[in-house]
């Protein structure tokens, strides 16, 4: 026992003390932070350049008029010539447009758009709707309908979802921040067991093909090397995650806080067509609590840990395996494939199935499944999972870790003092069968 956590002490601060890792931990927060910010000054941008300028020629002679100015085009109607209008757009500014409405308009329905570049798809909608809109009146007037009536006529209808808890009691349920919260998990998990994973056996081959390995094997049982590896790479893994949630909390809350208080959000907000009452920061403050209230962050996180590792100990068994056998991470490839492929299906399924129907049956025998459980169950736990189906996950997640790591450790054993020859599956196989 001495001698893992020597191997593990050896491994979590050889790592933690490295550029790079102070760099990752330090740098990936900053980055994503710098995504949000710069994301919505961009979109900030985007909206005070897009307005558009909009010469109408109107052959019909009735529609120009009815055109109103707004927010995000400006309607001019030309008394020019056509051919005189479009020398002055061809030399004019991109986000200036040439509207031609013919005479028979109202019957073909039809208009030119005409733009020195390419018109802009926002200014084509908008011109657009508002045709729409003219000739939706044009046919209401025709039929004898009031118009005003009409347009008076309030058509909204707000759903609020609930389900129904354990207690009985109907609770609102927020499906869009499960669906988000679910994501974001299948991501992080899927790309750290990635990561972790191959640290370890990059380890291992490092190891072996500087011979290091033979000294380390003459003081400690290879069992006791592999575990040691796992194990402190492992933790190396918690560090990280811890500091970056830290880190990732604190940048956000400055984050937010500069937005919030150098920019006008409501009237941006505003600016890009959402509608008013939805956008008080009074309510949307509300609505955001509500929803994170709705969420079981203490089973989450704890949840989230017990997955991560689990499925990290598993996969990194098979990794450290997979490093003992092959002399270079190019002949690693014909082994990860096949032991990370379950992996990588239940990836791409998280982003329509679980999270589609998480309770259906395909989610839940995925989140039951050892290699396939650290992304299916985190998957369906922010949608609700009954408590019983979680303990056996975990318990099968724990069983399928020991029969791994005991494969892998009889595989490891041999492996890792073989140099020059290129393992196959019918070779493992026989590595496996040896007896001590």
């Amino acid at each position: 026992m001495n001698k893992i956590l020597l191997i593990i002490q050896r491994e979590y601060l050889s790592r933690v003390k490295k550029k790079s890792f102070l760099l990752t931990t330090f740098l990936v927060p900053l980055f994503f932070i710098g995504m949000y910010v710069g994301i919505f000054f961009l979109t900030k941008k985007s909206f005070e350049d897009s307005h558009a300028t909009v010469y109408i020629i109107d052959l019909e002679g009735n529609i120009g008029g009815k055109l109103k100015s707004n927010k995000n085009i400006t309607y001019k109607v030309s008394a020019k010539s056509l051919t005189e209008q479009m020398g002055e757009l061809k030399d004019g500014e991109d986000n200036n447009n040439l509207l031609i409405i013919p005479q028979d308009f109202y019957s073909s329905q039809r208009i030119e758009l005409l733009s020195a570049g390419k018109p802009n798809i926002t200014t084509q909608s908008e011109v657009k709707n508002q045709l729409k809109d003219i000739i939706r009146n044009d046919k209401y007037a025709r039929l004898g309908l009031d118009i005003e009536a009409i347009q008076n006529i309030d058509d909204k209808i707000t759903v609020t979802a609930k389900e129904i808890s354990d207690t009985g009691d109907a609770k609102e349920s927020h499906t869009e921040v499960a669906m988000g919260i679910a994501m974001a998990l299948s991501v992080l998990v899927y790309l750290s067991l990635f990561l972790y994973g191959a640290q370890v056996m990059r380890g291992i081959i490092e190891e072996k093909t500087s011979r290091i390995v033979e000294v380390v094997i003459s003081s400690v049982k290879p069992f006791q090397l592999m575990m040691g590896k796992i194990i402190g790479i492992g933790l190396v893994g918690i560090t990280q995650f811890l500091l970056w949630i830290i880190l990732s909390i604190a940048l956000t809350s400055v984050a937010t806080a500069f937005i919030f208080n150098g920019a006008n959000v409501q009237t941006e907000l505003l600016q890009s067509g959402i509608e008013q009452d939805a956008l008080t920061k009074s309510e949307m403050g509300f609505d955001m609590m509500t929803a994170l209230d709705s969420v079981n962050f203490p089973l989450l996180l704890s949840c989230f840990f017990i997955f991560f590792l689990g499925g990290y100990f598993l996969y990194s068994a098979l990794f450290a395996a997979v490093g003992s056998a092959v002399d270079s991470e190019t002949e690693a490839s014909q082994f990860t494939m096949p032991i990370t492929m379950p992996l990588l299906l239940t990836y791409i399924l998280s982003f329509g199935v679980l999270v589609n129907d998480p309770n259906g049956t395909i989610a839940t025998w995925l989140s039951f499944i050892p290699f396939t459980s650290p992304i299916a169950m985190l998957v369906r736990i922010p949608f609700g999972v009954p408590t019983w189906q979680i303990i056996v996950s975990v318990v099968l997640l724990i069983s399928g870790f020991l029969v791994t790591t005991f494969i892998a450790a009889r595989i490891y054993r041999v492996g890792i003092l073989m140099y020059g020859k290129k393992a196959s599956f019918k070779e493992l196989i026989k590595w496996f069968r040896y007896k001590s």
